[in-house]
């Protein structure tokens, strides 16, 4: 028992660097804008599905992504906790009040567009990453069925509340639409074949 548990921890460690990798990258995307973001973005995130996927390959497709999600996000509180300030609060300013919803017109069908995007669209696109982790990704059926059905909820209010708060609708309606044409294409051509 305790010998099929070392490599495995070794695998898992062999990991790490991979997942640090991709969590700094994702920090210096969040702290730094300019031109190189988008590819310290997409960066970032393949490093975490190149972890996921290696994980996956060297400990197995039940172990392995579980081992590589719980130390990736253990890096990210490291990671999160290595930035913490201490301030004195009598030292401080007050805070600035939230800021005011952006200033545009009010048009009909712009809020018609808007609910149309966060509810049926923004859950279509949930359901359809649910059903792809459900069906294509690697594990036991009962696990892929439990975690897809946990992430749509989340991703559906995730959805909703950046289709709201976001000023552009087309950009919306174009991820919307593209996330639940992918995800649910994904589904159905691994189901059919």
């Amino acid at each position: 028992m305790t010998s099929a548990l070392f490599p495995n921890a070794l695998a898992g460690l062999a990991l790490a660097p991979l997942t640090l990798a991709g969590a700094l990258l994702l920090r210096r995307a969040w702290r730094s804008a300019g031109p190189r973001r988008p590819w310290l973005i997409a960066g970032g995130w393949a490093l975490l599905v190149l972890a996921l996927g290696l994980g996956a390959v060297l400990l197995g497709g039940a172990r392995g992504p579980a081992i590589v999600l719980a130390l990736g996000s253990t890096v990210a509180l490291a990671l999160v906790a290595s930035g913490i300030e201490l301030r004195d609060a009598r030292k401080t300013a007050p805070r600035e009040l939230a800021l005011e919803p952006s200033e545009r017109r009010r048009v009909v069908w712009r809020g018609w567009l808007r609910g149309f995007l966060a509810g049926p669209l923004a859950g279509v696109a949930a359901l359809g990453c649910g059903l792809a982790v459900a069906i294509c990704a690697p594990g036991a059926v009962q696990s892929r069925m439990v975690i897809g059905g946990l992430l749509v909820p989340f991703l559906w209010a995730g959805g909703m509340a950046w289709t709201l708060s976001d000023d552009r609708i087309l950009r919306a309606t174009a991820v919307l639409t593209g996330v639940a044409v992918a995800t649910l294409g994904a589904a159905f051509l691994k189901g059919a074949l």
